[in-house]
């Protein structure tokens, strides 16, 4: 609630005087020759509810004071107008991902974690995931549903599809994804650890296809140069690992990013994975326009209804039950 003309507060200031006035005017005495005549007058009911009427004045003045200060109450109504952005993720989940270098995990399980926390750093854009190995497949759709595609995400695992490392037909699928998209910008993240030596679809042919339908890729190198130890299961052996150096082909990355207008990153540890992905998260940004609609509602009918009631009610008694003697 607002007040639209606050200054006629100051009025309440006069209440003190109006006390004391009133007080002055109901000091009159009937004078009696005898003081016995006196005591034995018993006050009506009527008699002692004289006070009544002064009350009455008194709240009659206090609420029409507050009628003129023009009580108002507030209804604001935003109306939201935003750019959402189309993204496309691109998982490598092939089996070099097991290697260990992300610790205290593997660079599937570092991935995975940080493409979460970016998740949660999006709003109103719709959100896909396409993961790859030696075929590409569509994990989840565009959707604004971020808890679906979250819980899509931690059921990914090494070897649901067959092994390999297929970047141009990943691309092609994240791009066919987006190719009827109204969005005013699209994007794909494609991250991986390795080079194209699978699928039918030449990367660079890809990266083409996708600039041509306006869509922007990032990508990302993941690894250490100096190779990483990759655990392997053996029935008899159990669990043992290898050092094995995998090949991030920086260049052909390099070349998809800079034909679709994107960047190319390389996270050799999870602090970096981390920064590359809040990098992009502040490059895309997503336009909101708020314009906020405030309309007021007149409340000075509700002190003015009973101060008109009261005003009438101390009129009626003051010339009826409670009119005193001039």
């Amino acid at each position: 609630m607002r007040l639209d003309h606050p200054g006629f507060l100051f009025l309440l200031l006069l209440l003190p005087f109006l006390i004391w006035y009133l007080g002055q005017r109901n000091n009159g005495r009937i004078r009696f020759s005898d003081l016995s005549i006196s005591r034995q007058l018993v006050p009506s009911f009527w008699v002692r509810s004289l006070p009544v009427l002064n009350f009455a004045r008194f709240l009659v003045i206090v609420l029409m004071i507050f009628a003129l200060a023009r009580p108002q109450s507030s209804q604001s109504r935003e109306q939201i107008t935003s750019e959402g952005i189309d993204i496309l993720l691109i998982l490598d989940i092939s089996g070099s991902m097991r290697a260990e270098d992300f610790q205290p995990d593997n660079r599937l399980h570092a991935a995975k974690a940080v493409i979460h926390d970016f998740l949660g750093d999006r709003k109103n854009d719709r959100i896909g995931l396409v993961v790859f190995a030696g075929e590409s497949f569509t994990q989840c759709p565009l959707t604004l549903d971020y808890q679906v595609l979250g819980n899509l995400l931690l059921n990914i695992e090494i070897g649901m599809l067959e092994d390999g490392t297929a970047i141009g037909d990943a691309l092609a699928n994240a791009t066919n994804r987006l190719r009827h998209s109204t969005a005013v910008s699209k994007i794909a993240i494609l991250l991986t650890d390795g080079e194209n030596n699978a699928g039918d679809i030449d990367p660079l042919i890809a990266a083409q296809a996708a600039n041509a339908l306006g869509i922007k890729v990032y990508t990302i190198g993941m690894g250490q140069e100096g190779g990483a130890p990759v655990p392997y299961r053996d029935p008899i052996s159990g669990m043992w690992y290898s050092r094995e150096r995998t090949y991030v082909d920086e260049k052909m990355l390099k070349q998809i990013s800079e034909i679709t207008d994107g960047r190319y990153f390389r996270a050799t540890d999870n602090q970096k994975l981390a920064e590359i992905y809040k990098e992009i998260n502040q490059l895309e940004t997503t336009q909101i326009e708020v314009t906020e609609y405030i309309r007021y509602k007149e409340l000075a009918a509700y002190p003015l209804i009973p101060a008109t009631l009261l005003l009438i009610l101390e009129i009626v008694l003051s010339n009826t039950r409670l009119r005193k003697i001039p």
